[in-house]
């Protein structure tokens, strides 16, 4: 790391390689706490997606679930989401097990979460309704000042210590600051196999994401306004769901290297060929990912005039990755305009909220492990699912399961502090007294 005291000041030049919800979040920070400062930026975002054209061209790769909290918190930054952005408010929980289904209702308003779709829509989309949460973003971007550069970084070095971008078709052009939020499912990583930093990408796991038409009334009539969340006893299978999304249902799966058989097992349930209409062929998808996310966090996501932001550094465990961006993305410009672009700056006021969502994921890993216990135990199942029915009947603090269940499947809150709430006596004693009823009756 260089000992000088780098700092930002008029006329400085950040690059920021890829416009999703990190890099954009970032960029709209940055640039408003510069205006503030009365720093004069340029900055350049290189994003090669069309977040205008449906599919692949403007996909981003995930399952679009954006909590209350976080809109919120956007709210309060100037960050306003259209009705246009959000295609369906979901206000409840169904879960589905073998041993019956249950309903949950959201406990607060305020814990309410949103589906969106992070480009436009499935690639076979004839009419555009809804407009991309990721596009949304970066035209607030641009609003700030942001120039985006629509094509793919191609090579990367470093100059007089700082460093140098090169896009397909462009010359070089050279930046006091790079900001890396190229996500985990390009092959960017291998730009930077020649600078020498310390820096080391998180270790990955393979997801599966796919799109159904159904229709607005179809929609309506079998999914509602509810998340549709599956607690199966699948080998592998961490968590899936099916989350209505205008004319779509996306069905998401997450777990240990998602592949062609576990995805015929868990299509192939009676759980969930039940949440779709009779006789529809669940082997036909209007639109498929595999994309991959981050199991763990990058090794020192940071380094003099560099710092990697989003998946690539450092996100929540299966749950709100766009809310752990919007968290980075603040701390990230946060240190570079108040504090310095040095790695000591970073380590020192960038560092410890990507430490605190590392330590979170491995309380939520905890959560993870008794989850697939409960998977794999009929007697455990039923007791939830008594203990999660008797709840919705009741009001306030004593939906002690009803609450836990949300904030896991939503990310609403830290793990720790669902964890904390499974160790209060009362839910001991509650699921303890439905095991043992589950067991003998």
């Amino acid at each position: 790391m260089e000992n000088q005291n780098l700092k930002l000041d008029d006329g400085s030049r950040i690059g920021v390689i890829g416009g999703g919800p990190a890099g954009s979040f970032f960029s709209i920070f940055v640039l408003d706490m510069a205006r503030r400062m009365g720093i004069d930026l340029h900055l350049d975002i290189y994003e090669p997606r069309d977040y205008t054209s449906p599919g692949p061209k403007g996909c981003n790769m995930c399952g679009g679930i954006i909590s209350e909290t976080l809109v919120q918190n956007l709210a309060t930054e100037g960050i306003n989401l259209p009705p246009s952005v959000v295609q369906r408010g979901i206000d409840s929980y169904v879960m589905h097990m073998d041993v019956g289904s249950v309903r949950i209702d959201t406990p607060l308003q305020e814990k309410r979460i949103g589906a969106v779709h992070r480009g436009p829509g499935p690639r076979d989309v004839k009419e555009i309704k809804w407009a991309s949460f990721d596009g949304h973003l970066q035209s607030l971007a641009i609003g700030r000042g942001a120039n985006i550069v629509k094509e793919r970084v191609s090579e990367i070095g470093r100059v007089d210590g700082k460093f140098q971008i090169k896009s397909r078709s462009g010359s070089p052009e050279t930046y006091d600051l790079l900001a890396v939020a190229t996500g985990i499912n390009t092959g960017a990583m291998r730009l930077f196999e020649n600078l020498d930093l310390p820096f080391e990408p998180p270790s990955t796991t393979k997801t599966f994401i796919c799109e159904f038409f159904l229709g607005l009334d179809q929609i309506e009539q079998i999914l509602g306004s509810s998340m549709h969340v599956f607690l199966l006893d699948l080998p592998r299978l961490e968590f899936a769901a099916i989350i209505p999304k205008g004319d779509y249902a996306s069905v998401c799966m997450l777990g240990d290297e998602i592949d062609k058989e576990l995805i015929e097992s868990f299509m192939g349930s009676n759980e969930v060929k039940d949440r779709f209409p009779p006789q529809w062929n669940l082997k036909v998808f209007n639109c498929q990912c595999s994309p991959r996310i981050a199991m763990t966090s990058a090794r020192q996501p940071f380094d003099d005039r560099i710092v990697f932001i989003g998946d690539i550094g450092v996100t929540r465990l299966y749950k709100d990755g766009i809310g752990a961006a919007y968290r980075v993305a603040k701390a990230a410009a946060t240190t570079v305009i108040f504090q310095g672009l040095s790695g000591e700056d970073f380590k020192e006021h960038y560092w410890p909220t990507c430490r605190n969502i590392e330590i979170d994921n491995s309380i939520g890993k905890i959560i993870f492990m008794v989850t697939e216990l409960i998977q794999k135990s009929k007697i455990a199942r039923r007791a939830v699912l008594r203990m999660t029915a008797a709840e919705q009947k009741e009001d306030g603090p004593q939906m002690r399961m009803s609450t836990v269940l949300w904030d896991t499947f939503t990310g609403s809150a830290p793990y720790r502090e669902i964890f904390l709430r499974t160790l209060h006596p009362v839910f001991l004693l509650r699921l303890f007294g439905n095991l043992a009823r589950s067991l003998f009756g």
